[in-house]
């Protein structure tokens, strides 16, 4: 799965918007079918969703492209999957499951339509949104349950599906949901699966909300999130990146770490740290990490 920092949600039956999430700078589009789309729109949204697709390719090689199906309860899955299953496409985002099972069923109507539609096999992956309270119960067992599953999405949204579903209420520090997300964290991180998401957040009006939900999310070890609007796109994809500070202080880290080894030592005394092997791996991955985003080591 490549970096994706932000995601922007854009209404599946708006053409052309999607081409305004990317001019904002997003790393990822999802374009939905589900709930940004009515219900008498919803034939519409797939036939402009198959529509933007290839092109939407051919002008960003590097852009994640996922389509947003509707929930299997809806009945709506197939048709959506039959409509948008294209070679540049990298893969859906699946809403309101309720464990493994939901992702296995996906999963092999994914694999009819690679078929029929002359999509490599295998090639399309999953991103399962958390949005039950059985989706977070079982979500180690969903992140294994098929080769799809690249990542999961850790739903907090307030007033919507999961607060409903777990019973709790919202509040902008995140307190009631941070078990919740440490707990898709973990489930990723322990099954190789390097870049958990998380989000969304719906107060527009709250740029410093928004960074604050940001940064505590990095600390836990998300590594990017949904978005519903292009205003914070630029606000996240920098919280989600390593700083320039950060590729000085690790390089810097390294460098006095190697002349230590060259004087026959396994540790340094960096900045007032200790630091030794352990921490050099780390130093190393910040840098890989931050190489593959393009900033400057």
């Amino acid at each position: 799965m490549r970096p994706l920092r932000s995601l922007l949600f854009v209404p599946g039956h708006r053409e052309g918007w999607a081409e305004k999430a990317v001019a904002a700078g997003v790393d990822g589009v999802i374009l939905d079918l589900e709930d940004s789309v009515p219900e008498d729109l919803k034939d519409a949204g797939r036939a402009a969703v198959a529509k933007t697709i290839p092109g939407l390719r051919a002008a960003n090689p590097d852009l994640g492209i996922y389509v947003r199906v509707n929930a299997l309860e809806t009945g709506l899955t197939g048709d959506d999957i039959a409509a948008v299953t294209l070679p540049e496409l990298d893969g859906f985002v699946i809403p309101k499951f309720y464990g493994p099972d939901d992702i296995l069923r996906i999963d092999a109507l994914v694999t009819h339509f690679e078929r029929k539609n002359g999509v490599e096999s295998g090639a399309l992956e999953f991103i399962p949104c958390l949005e039950s309270a059985q989706a977070y119960e079982t979500c180690a067992e969903v992140v294994t349950c098929s080769p799809r599953v690249a990542t999961l999405f850790a739903g907090t949204a307030r007033d919507a599906d999961v607060s409903r579903s777990i019973g709790f209420q919202f509040t902008p520090g995140g307190q009631e949901t941070l078990f919740l997300r440490s707990r898709a964290v973990l489930a990723c991180r322990a099954n190789g699966k390097d870049f958990p998401l998380t989000g969304v957040w719906q107060d527009l009006q709250d740029d410093e909300g928004a960074r604050a939900f940001a940064e505590q999310n990095r600390q836990l070890g998300f590594r990017g999130m949904f978005l519903i609007h292009p205003k914070h796109v630029e606000l996240v994809n920098t919280v989600f990146s390593p700083s320039a500070e950060d590729v000085k202080f690790y390089s810097e880290m390294i460098t006095a770490f190697d002349a230590a080894v060259a004087d026959g030592k396994a540790a340094v005394s960096y900045e007032g740290m200790h630091v030794d092997y352990a921490h050099i791996k780390t130093a190393r991955d910040v840098l890989a990490y931050a190489e593959r985003l393009g900033i400057g080591v």
